[in-house]
C-alpha cells in the first residue's frame, strides 16, 4: 500500500545557513536519461554537484509530484528534475561498482530519488534528494575541446 503524505516520517534538520529542511522516508524508484551530470564537479550557477534525471515516465512524474517536488519539461529532456547536493555524487554501474568514468548525456540510469522539505527566510518548498543512482547504459563524456591552434590558422 502506497503512503501517502500524512503517513510519511519526517527527519527535521537545521543546517548552517538557517535553512530549515525536512527529509521524507517515502522514496521513488524510477528510470531516466541523464543529462549534464556534474557529479565530481561544483556546477557553477548551482555551487553544487548536481545531474538532470531525464524523460521521466508518467508514473515517475506522478510520485514526484505527490512527494510536493516540481518536475520541469523542456525539448530535449522531456520531463525532468534536477538533483543537487552539497557533496560529490557516486555513480555505480550494475554491479555496484562505483564509475570512474565521466558521464556523458544520453546515459541510461535507475534512480532512488526521495524529497526534502526546505524553508529559508520566506520561501519554502521541496526539493529532491538523490539517494541512490544506478547506470545502466553509460555513454562516456568526451569534450570536445578546442583542439590545437597553430599561428597559420589564426584569423
Amino acid at each position: 500500500m502506497p503512503t501517502t503524505r500524512s503517513d510519511t516520517v519526517l527527519n527535521c534538520v537545521v543546517n548552517p545557513k538557517g535553512t530549515e529542511m525536512a527529509d521524507t522516508q517515502t522514496v521513488v524508484k524510477l528510470k531516466a536519461d541523464i543529462m549534464w551530470a556534474q557529479l565530481d564537479k561544483v556546477n557553477e550557477m548551482s555551487g553544487k554537484y548536481q545531474v538532470n534525471l531525464c524523460n521521466l515516465s508518467e508514473a515517475a512524474v506522478t510520485a514526484l509530484e505527490e512527494m510536493g517536488i516540481t518536475v520541469g519539461e523542456k525539448e530535449g529532456q522531456g520531463r525532468f528534475i534536477t538533483c543537487k547536493s552539497a557533496n560529490p555524487i557516486k555513480a555505480f554501474d550494475a554491479d555496484g561498482d562505483v564509475i570512474t568514468e565521466k558521464i556523458g548525456n544520453g546515459s541510461k540510469a535507475k534512480a532512488i530519488v526521495n524529497g526534502y522539505e526546505w524553508k529559508y527566510k520566506n520561501k519554502k518548498g521541496v526539493s529532491p534528494s538523490l539517494k541512490k543512482l544506478v547506470v545502466t547504459d553509460l555513454v562516456v563524456y568526451e569534450s570536445s575541446g578546442a583542439g590545437n591552434l597553430d599561428d597559420e590558422e589564426v584569423l
